[in-house]
């Protein structure tokens, strides 16, 4: 329906029609702590409108609004995810990636005209040579290694507070598969290789335009030589071992909406003890 103007009309003027409200690319948040701010298409203040499907029959629309124009209190997604019902989390995603989109794509990468948005968001055509544009999606690969012993190999990035660790991930690069992304990026982060990769599931993560893909992989090298770039510490745990460092707090595993806590926990085979 994103196609039909005449519809899209209608269904912005209907008394059910709720729309969230961005600052840009990130969340209007209510002052009471309450979370993301969605309000009636009258009180919506002008900004892009980005049609979002429907919940319920009722349509779901967001407003990203220019912060030169007018400034809304807001906050990066990452910080309302955990408080979010899983239809409500599953529009937030897709508006923040469609308006980071937008903000980050401007012009057109043939002949650098301006682009326009149509199709309610969904589609930007240059002005000037009239080339349709449409939102992207970078594919990455996160991954769990275990070893012969049933260790997870776990690595902290140099910018995290110390006893910070999560499973190790990277981008897919041109012309790769991703079981082939996944053996490169844990050999050149941590020096481990791999030669068994299975699939695990997949989770969307604007942020900004990421769709995370997760694997389970077995090592045959177990010996760490970390890049020092990307990974400075880099451990295999075992399940014992995750459960006492957590308790001591020296060391802090991903929260439940990561689908690397996702990864930790069903080799842990439980409630993971610790969180970030």
């Amino acid at each position: 329906m994103r196609t039909d103007d005449a519809w899209l009309d209608t269904a912005w003027d209907d008394a059910t029609t709720r729309v969230l409200l961005l600052n840009e690319s990130e969340v209007v948040v209510a002052s009471d702590g309450t979370g993301p701010v969605w309000v009636d298409p009258a009180d919506a203040p002008s900004g892009r409108r980005l049609l979002l499907g429907d919940q319920d029959g009722e349509a779901r629309f967001a407003v990203s609004v220019d912060p030169a124009a007018v400034r809304l209190p807001s906050e990066p997604l990452r910080s309302q995810l955990t408080s979010l019902e899983p239809a409500e989390a599953a529009l937030v995603l897709q508006a923040v990636a469609l308006a980071e989109w937008h903000r980050s794509h401007k012009h057109c990468p043939r002949c650098g005209g301006l682009l326009e948005s149509t199709q309610a968001g969904h589609v930007q055509v240059c002005a000037d040579c009239g080339r349709p544009q449409f939102p992207r999606t970078d594919p990455a690969v996160i991954m769990l290694v275990t070893d012969d012993e049933d260790r997870c190999l776990l690595g902290r990035q140099s910018r995290w507070p110390e006893g910070r660790f999560s499973t190790l991930a990277g981008f897919v690069e041109p012309g790769e598969s991703l079981e082939q992304a996944v053996a490169r990026e844990v050999e050149e982060e941590v020096g481990v290789l791999v030669d068994s990769v299975a699939y695990f599931g997949n989770q969307p993560w604007p942020f900004p335009a990421s769709l995370m893909i997760g694997f389970f992989a077995r090592a045959s090298t177990t010996d760490i030589n970390v890049d020092g770039a990307e990974i400075s510490e880099a451990r295999w745990l075992t399940r014992e071992e995750v459960a006492s460092l957590s308790a001591e707090g020296t060391l802090v595993l991903p929260g439940g909406v990561s689908i690397s806590h996702a990864l930790i926990e069903t080799w842990y085979g439980g409630p993971l003890p610790g969180r970030w």
